[in-house]
């Protein structure tokens, strides 16, 4: 039997037992210089990796900018709202079902099918199925329109129907619309797709369909933001890069739970964004809106002094208002000045016109969105955490902390959005305070905590109005589309070609939120034969109360 390990350093002396320990002692020590060099080599890869992955996305910037391209975005969704989404679904019950098809009401055309059976053979009825299917085919009419001479030497001539432009019908039209604003459908192809029906139609006469004669449908799109502006309690806001005659332009979009719009230009300053939603009015006014956004905007006292003594408040068009600057001896030399108080006049003519009375504008903090009663983005707000770039284990522990606890306050907002209730919205704003007013010891992380808890009322907006959204995901999704025209159609050239994309945009995306059929409402508003459902005006349906 061998002996024990006791026994063994029981035999050993004083000196042996000293020697020992110091030959461990310094073994030790020797492991832990080592485990610290590693850390140290583990710090200085995560930071050069870091910083490897910034320079490579400053790369991938610049060759999409060399490509006129714009720039993708550097990091993936976090997940956050699908996330939550899913949990807030299973608390809320299970998902409705899709039923069965509901057009079964509506056969069009009833065909009896016959079969050879034996002699002696009895009759048990029919089985039936629904085929649904499709007809397309190019006609050609020849319209004999009467000539009448009256007594009265006045010469009458039958109407044409209407619809018409240059030669081509109501259905084309409405073919050629549908397919290229919903379905993407490039001129080219439109033009080869018509072709193989059998029309004999140019690329040209294609182009004139899809931009021409759609004066109605403009007016109706504009009425529509209109409507939306004035009775919406919220809209969302996005924009995205467009390109237009070989210039990089912006497209706004605004929309709300019932409307959507698009507009196109070459700014995306708030003066642009504050001009869009005069829904289409030039004015200018001065009024206590007006003053108190400059107030807000810590313009010098005695200008507002100035516009607001001054007995003239209203200017019809932007050289009136620059004019009234003049005459006020104002330093339109000043551009910041100047921008700010004409900013504050475009404000004003918002309400002057009734729009945008107690609508919450929810934005991703994109500067040209910040205007009185503002609320946030939580998908946003959480993707600055994403961006961070820990260089510690320590970092990492602390950033995903973080991160979890933003996800659970996001989760429990949801839910207070379905039920909302005045007792749990203190508790709700306390989380806000604790997780975005901690010390985390981590100095990148602490910053942007305390950036984030500045904008504590934008971002628990939604405690006062449980009717806005939490994000700008309709925006992303309506903008989708805007995106996909740009990288299959590249752009626009004429100011025709660039109007009629948004409008077209614009009417189907509301079209679809207010579950209405864009290819009927086309027929409709063009005047197609075998188009029975009439579609009310759609600025009427954004403006009604839902049921």
């Amino acid at each position: 039997m061998g002996q024990s390990s006791d026994d063994t350093f029981g035999t050993l002396s004083a000196d042996s037992l000293r020697r020992l320990v110091g030959d461990l002692s310094r073994r030790l020590q020797s492991l832990e210089d080592q485990v610290t060099h590693l850390g140290d080599q583990l710090a200085s890869a995560e930071a050069a990796r870091a910083a490897l992955q910034v320079e490579n996305q400053e790369l991938r910037d610049e060759i999409a900018r060399l490509k006129n391209l714009p720039p993708r975005p550097p990091f993936k969704p976090s997940g956050m709202d699908e996330v939550t989404e899913r949990e807030v679904r299973k608390s809320g019950g299970p998902r409705r079902r899709r039923g069965p098809k509901r057009d079964k009401d509506r056969v069009t055309r009833e065909e009896v099918l016959s079969v050879n059976v034996p002699s002696g053979s009895r009759f048990k009825g029919y089985r039936t199925i629904l085929v649904r299917d499709l007809s397309i085919s190019a006609d050609l009419i020849c319209y004999r329109r009467e000539r009448w001479l009256t007594p009265e030497g006045k010469r009458v001539i039958a109407p044409l129907p209407e619809g018409l432009l240059g030669g081509f019908g109501a259905n084309l039209r409405r073919f050629c619309l549908a397919l290229h604003a919903q379905g993407q459908v490039t001129t080219e192809r439109l033009t080869a797709i018509l072709n193989g029906i059998g029309m004999d139609i140019s690329k040209r006469q294609v182009v004139r369909i899809l931009t021409s004669d759609l004066e109605g449908f403009v007016a109706e799109d504009q009425a529509i933001l209109r409507s939306g502006l004035a009775t919406a309690p919220y809209i969302s806001v996005d924009d995205t890069g467009a390109c237009h005659a070989h210039r990089d332009e912006v497209t706004t979009q605004i929309g709300g739970t019932r409307f959507s719009v698009f507009r196109t230009g070459r700014s995306k300053s708030r003066l642009n964004f504050l001009s869009l939603l005069r829904a289409g009015c030039e004015d200018y006014i001065i009024n206590d809106a007006a003053l108190d956004y400059m107030r807000h905007r810590k313009v010098a006292p005695d200008v507002i002094s100035k516009l607001a003594a001054h007995p003239e408040t209203s200017f019809a068009s932007q050289m009136a208002w620059y004019d009234h600057l003049v005459r006020l001896r104002l330093d339109v030399f000043d551009r910041t000045l100047v921008r700010e108080i004409t900013e504050a006049a475009l404000w004003g003519a918002v309400p002057h016109h009734g729009l945008m009375g107690n609508t919450v504008v929810v934005s991703d903090d994109a500067g040209q969105f910040r205007i009185p009663n503002h609320a946030l983005c939580w998908v946003h707000a959480e993707r600055l955490l994403q961006k961070l770039m820990p260089k510690t284990p320590e970092q990492t522990r602390k950033l995903d902390k973080v991160r979890d606890q933003v996800w659970a306050l996001y989760r429990d907002l949801k839910l207070w959005k379905q039920k909302p209730s005045a007792t749990e919205a203190p508790f709700l704003a306390q989380r806000f305070d604790d997780i975005f007013g901690q010390r985390t010891h981590y100095k990148e992380l602490g910053q942007l905590l305390a950036r984030l808890h500045r904008r504590k009322h934008e971002l628990l907006k939604v405690l006062e109005r449980p009717e806005i959204p939490l994000h700008t995901n309709a925006s992303e999704n309506d903008l989708r589309a805007c995106v996909t025209k740009r990288r299959i159609s590249g752009g626009t050239m004429s100011a025709d070609g660039r109007q009629a994309r948004d409008v077209m945009l614009g009417l189907m995306k509301t079209c679809r939120k207010l579950g209405i059929s864009f290819f009927v409402y086309l027929g409709d508003r063009l005047g197609a034969k075998g188009t029975a459902e009439r579609i009310p005006p759609l600025p009427d349906l954004v403006g009604a109360q839902p049921a």
